[in-house]
């Protein structure tokens, strides 16, 4: 039962808060989860493997661990201001009425370091995959060729685009079902790597450290990143207030559920191995497993999963917060610009595609660099989420309900800090570089410009 500090407005009601109907009404509960499977793919774990199985010393599914329960928190957070602020611009809008306009800007601005590089993020794991089979393809050419599609997709609509997710959705999880099959069998009848699932990978004393896990799960965590991304489709939404929370949750779980899975086999097939890069770590233990012909569609799936589909659905994501903030009054007025016909944010659809070509060069070959950046903006903007949640309800409007509106985001904002502290101190300069930037740009709004929220009072 909806509770009484949650029940917020009917969604298709968001003039009381001020605003035009301008998005198109048109997911349902499934399309919302299909979009979180979008975003958070089930074979996520398949590019960062290799990264995080070096940072977590073979410790892989424990660090997927850590990181749903720390998402878990967090996902609680969103579907709690979700229901009661049914609006597009996900921790954006919710730390600008659950705790101050200025909170939110900076909020919009550190999920905008997420939004606006992953993307760009996603294109590079997809050209590294290619470059495996198709060497003589330059990497730009790929990302170049992936944003373009990408970028038509998401003109033509939410309806067109949610039937694409669809579709894409049932390949990877027949590519997943294949490497767990492939995978036990190589284990248990072929003998490979541990030749048979242990708990090793779940914890080895004589590796195991906090410091270690938790530093892992700050690269672990990026493939979780994306779930907060079903809260920008709150305006295009149809089954109710709820849903968009309920999609969060449920999305979550699932894939917390396929990560730690995949990654265990994943960890007992490499015990005793040696990985040319840890980029391409996975792939290899997939042509161990089933050949060549497993290895090409594995890559197959990576490539169709970030480049495509991913990379889509992130596209739309922060083309949605763009509108948001610029209808707002926090970013240029003509990034909240809705194409008369298909109703979607299509300026600010071209300028992240432009923004994903330019990233995407630049760190095309210092993938691990570009995901802490990443995990950076997204973790530190989930600070304010949990903090929104704390003094919108349980401050603001007295809640008694103790363990949703106190207990919950404390939880997060504990588990969100940990990891922030132990992430690489190279991801953490360029996230402090970025919020100073955002600083300085905030004062030129606030003095120079003079520019002023067009929000209604928040309630």
């Amino acid at each position: 039962m909806r509770g009484q500090y949650e029940s917020g407005p009917s969604v298709s009601d968001v003039e009381q808060f001020g605003y035009k109907e301008q998005l198109h009404r048109a997911l349902t509960t499934r399309d919302l989860v299909v979009y979180g499977l979008m975003f958070i793919p089930p074979i996520a774990p398949y590019a960062l493997f290799g990264i995080v199985w070096q940072s977590a010393k073979g410790m892989v599914p424990l660090a997927y661990f850590v990181g749903l329960v720390g998402m878990l928190f967090t996902a609680m957070s969103y579907a709690t201001l979700s229901r009661a602020l049914p609006l597009a611009g996900s921790v954006y809008t919710y730390a600008h009425r659950g705790l101050h306009e200025t909170a939110g800007f900076f909020a919009g601005w550190l999920i905008l370091l997420d939004y606006i590089l992953a993307p760009a993020l996603l294109y590079v794991i997809s050209a590294l995959a290619l470059k495996v089979i198709l060497p003589g393809i330059p990497q730009w050419v790929c990302v170049v060729v992936f944003v373009g599609f990408n970028t038509v997709v998401n003109f033509l609509g939410i309806e067109f685009a949610a039937r694409f997710n669809w579709y894409t959705l049932l390949l990877e999880l027949a590519c997943l079902a294949l490497f767990v099959v492939c995978g036990v069998i190589a284990l248990y009848f072929g003998h490979m790597g541990a030749g048979a699932l242990t708990l090793k990978p779940v914890y080895d004393p004589a590796a195991f450290s906090l410091g270690t896990i938790i530093g892992a799960t700050s690269v672990a965590v990026m493939s979780f990143l994306g779930f907060d991304g079903i809260s920008t489709l709150s305006e295009e939404s149809k089954s109710g207030s709820g849903s968009v929370g309920r999609a969060t949750l449920i999305t979550l779980i699932l894939v917390g559920v396929l990560f730690i899975g995949q990654t265990w086999i994943a960890t007992d097939l490499a015990q005793g191995s040696t990985f040319g890069s840890p980029d391409t770590a996975f792939y290899e233990i997939v042509q161990r497993v089933g050949g060549n012909w497993l290895r090409l569609v594995t890559i197959g799936a990576v490539v169709l999963s970030a480049g495509v589909a991913n990379a889509s659905v992130s596209q739309a994501a922060v083309a949605r917060v763009l509108f948001a903030m610029a209808r707002d009054g926090k970013l240029p007025g003509v990034l909240a610009r809705i194409h008369p016909r298909f109703k979607t944010p299509y300026i600010s659809n071209m300028v992240v595609a432009v923004i994903s070509v330019i990233v995407g060069l630049i760190f095309e070959e210092h993938l691990g660099s570009l995901s802490r950046i990443v995990n950076f903006g997204a973790l530190t903007a989930f600070l304010l989420l949990h903090l929104s949640v704390v003094n919108y309800f349980f401050i603001r409007q007295r809640s008694r309900a103790w363990v949703r509106h106190l207990v919950c985001p404390v939880c997060g904002l504990i588990v969100i800090s940990w990891v922030l502290y132990e992430m690489d101190l190279s991801a953490k300069i360029l996230g402090i570089g970025w919020i100073a930037v955002g600083l300085l740009y905030y004062v030129v709004l606030a003095t120079v410009t003079r520019k002023k929220p067009s929000l209604l009072p928040v309630k």
